[in-house]
């Protein structure tokens, strides 16, 4: 079976061989192994040693993104939250449900945000101290540039919570270039291409100490996690958490070095070029325009006429790969991945099955 969601992703075998093995996670042999793996992490998230800080929590993509808002975001705050698409629009919900005031940014979904529209909501909202962006947004596919918006929010004198859930370790990211971000939060799985089940943010060691208790959770608080590796060492986990998923991504980890960022991003654009261009052959339409086609994940509008999503993804199922079964756009629309431990072969495959899928439902169009 080939995984193309926008995760969890296909992963190597070595990657799922880690597992299967039992874990002492308090037991001494473990905590240089995991003060390792966080070292390795603040390398990837261009963090600086003593600057910088990798927050574990054995938690979900959206968890973490709770956690920072609840971490660096005062209980009664204001948090700006651009939202162009669903995974902004449940940030928005885990602000909110936590107690912070959500100033909504209408943005479309199918573009990136825009600088100038950033400055001045920035401007029109002044009791807003952070901004709450999402990196990648996998609902349509589009990618919001921290690189552009950063200085932005930054020259407004206020703060950043960067969710890279679907980007992290493909998207170039730079914390040590970025003093306006608070947080930048991923999980062991996606682009690094590990299995699920922790999650981590990159902090600036000096914001970690100056929001001390103003998260109101215990399980949630990244200054928690912080004032526990000060105390125990950075080889000490708070909670007991699956510990053999952390096995699973020192492997991945491994891989990820070898090929690197930049190599990685490079095999995912291609394949979501591969995927777009081939998809439009059988006839499907393309959600976004070329320029605004992000690399993660390749949106293509349903075809009309009563189409049985469902139907289709359990057809797809059966020749042997499996794709986003809902679809979280403004319009109808089918979602496939273009990360993980794929490339060219694994594409070219999918497209063959999508294609035979079309043809048996009577929608695909004549070469």
């Amino acid at each position: 079976m080939i995984l193309l969601t926008p995760g969890p992703v296909q992963t190597r075998p070595e990657v799922k061989a880690a597992m299967a093995c039992d874990v002492a996670p308090w037991d001494e042999t473990f905590r240089p192994f995991y003060a390792g793996l966080r070292d390795r992490l603040l390398r990837i998230a261009g963090g600086i040693p003593g600057t910088h800080a990798v927050l574990p929590l054995q938690a979900s993509g959206h968890m973490i993104v709770e956690a920072a808002i609840r971490t660096f975001v005062p209980e009664g705050g204001a948090v700006l939250a651009p939202k162009g698409g669903e995974y902004a629009n449940r940030l928005a919900r885990l602000a909110r449900d936590a107690g912070r005031r959500v100033v909504e940014m209408p943005v479309p979904d199918s573009r990136a945000i825009r600088p100038e529209e950033l400055a001045a909501a920035l401007a029109a909202h002044p009791e807003c101290g952070h901004v709450a962006l999402v990196h990648s947004e996998t609902g349509s596919g589009t990618v919001n540039d921290p690189a552009r918006l950063g200085p932005v929010i930054a020259a407004a004198g206020r703060r950043m919570i960067l969710d890279s859930v679907s980007g992290f370790g493909a998207l170039p990211f730079d914390m040590a270039a970025h003093p306006e971000c608070d947080a930048v939060v991923f999980t062991s799985n996606k682009c690094l291409e590990g299995l699920p089940g922790f999650a981590f943010a990159v902090s600036p060691i000096a914001r970690l100490e100056a929001c001390r208790g103003q998260a109101k959770s215990w399980s949630l608080d990244l200054g928690d996690v912080w004032e526990n590796t000060v105390t125990n060492g950075p080889g000490s986990l708070r909670f007991t958490g699956p510990v053999q998923v952390l096995r699973a991504l020192d492997v991945a980890l491994g891989f990820h070095e070898a090929e690197g960022q930049a190599a990685r991003l490079a095999r995912y654009a291609a394949n979501a070029r591969l995927l777009r261009d081939g998809l439009i052959a059988l006839g499907l339409r393309p959600y976004l325009a070329e320029e605004e086609q992000g690399p993660i994940i390749v949106t293509m509008h349903q075809p009309e006429g009563g189409f049985d999503l469902p139907g289709f993804v359990r057809a797809l199922r059966g020749r042997g790969v499996t794709i986003s079964s809902y679809f979280t756009t403004e319009a109808p629309t089918i979602r496939i991945g273009a990360i993980g431990a794929v490339g060219e072969a694994e594409i070219r495959f999918a497209l063959a099955a999508i294609g035979d899928t079309l043809a048996e439902m009577g929608l695909r169009r004549a070469a």
